[in-house]
């Protein structure tokens, strides 16, 4: 099994802000969908990931675009495991595996993963116990609903205060059942049941979220169709607004970012960190 000593925190593992490459094995994830999902040109994404500066690498099978549906634990198994495998033989990075099913975490992290990217936060009761026995990190992710209904007409009374207060939960319950804190990362869902009011109020506030659960904040916005709306055109390359809000994530309290484009990040987050320690 890959992995660290459970002792050591999150927060000294990865310098922040540090940058998670995306590599999505499916046929319909909303950005990238199907140019992946060969395994050879999976590897080949996971690699370049690598070697433009990613921290960690996500390896996913299930998309969980808006409306999507589920897949079967043996087809997710069978299209991210050849993955971790080959990117693990390739290069030198920390790899995570981006599923919310215990069945398809354990293999995954025998294969070299060291972190479970959980979009349900513990929604397989069997996740939690496996995390803390296997001495893992572990990413708990707020969504209102389910990938298929969550864009149905999402509402909230303070939406900073309810997915804080969530997310605080579902980091307890880890705990409870044996996971180090330090082992633990949150995401607020970026577009999993929020609208672009949400979305907005949520990256400006990311510091009330880490701060209200105690633990390094992940925030995944790239590509996502409320940065389309922003532009005014969701037919237009969004990469460029991709950066723009992920620098400002980063500026707001973001601790690690999860993107499909590393090296453009890698230069923005140069520069800005170069005028910062500027005289």
């Amino acid at each position: 099994m890959s992995g660290v000593a459970p002792t050591t925190p999150l927060r000294d593992r990865y310098v922040a802000p540090a940058l998670m490459g995306v590599v999505n094995v499916t046929p319909d994830s909303f950005s990238d969908g199907g140019r992946f999902l060969d395994p050879a040109a999976a590897i080949e994404e996971g690699l370049r990931h690598a070697a433009e500066g990613a921290a960690i690498v996500d390896v996913g099978g299930e998309s969980t675009r808006p409306g999507s549906e589920g897949i079967s634990l043996e087809l997710e198994l069978e299209r991210v495991l050849p993955v971790i495998e080959g990117i693990r033989a390739g290069a030198q990075v920390a790899l995570s595996i981006d599923t919310s099913k215990a069945a398809v975490a354990e293999p995954a992290i025998r294969a070299g993963a060291s972190m479970v990217n959980d979009v349900t936060a513990l929604g397989d009761p069997a996740m939690a116990d496996l995390v803390a026995s296997l001495g893992v990190d572990v990413c708990l992710m707020h969504m209102l609903g389910t990938p298929r209904t969550m864009q149905e007409d999402p509402r909230y009374d303070d939406v900073v205060q309810e997915v804080a207060d969530w997310l605080c939960d579902r980091v307890e319950r880890a705990c409870d059942a044996g996971v180090a804190r330090e082992r633990i990362c949150v995401d607020p869902g970026i577009g999993f049941g929020k609208n672009m009011a949400h979305n907005l109020s949520l990256i400006a506030h990311l510091d009330v979220i880490g701060a209200r659960c105690g633990t390094p904040v992940l925030i995944g916005l790239s590509r996502k169709s409320f940065l389309g709306r922003i532009m005014g055109d969701m037919d237009r390359d969004r990469t460029i607004a991709t950066v723009a809000a992920n620098v400002e994530a980063v500026r707001r309290g973001a601790f690690m970012l999860r993107v499909h484009d590393v090296g453009v990040h890698r230069d923005a987050l140069a520069a800005v960190a170069a005028i910062a320690g500027a005289r």
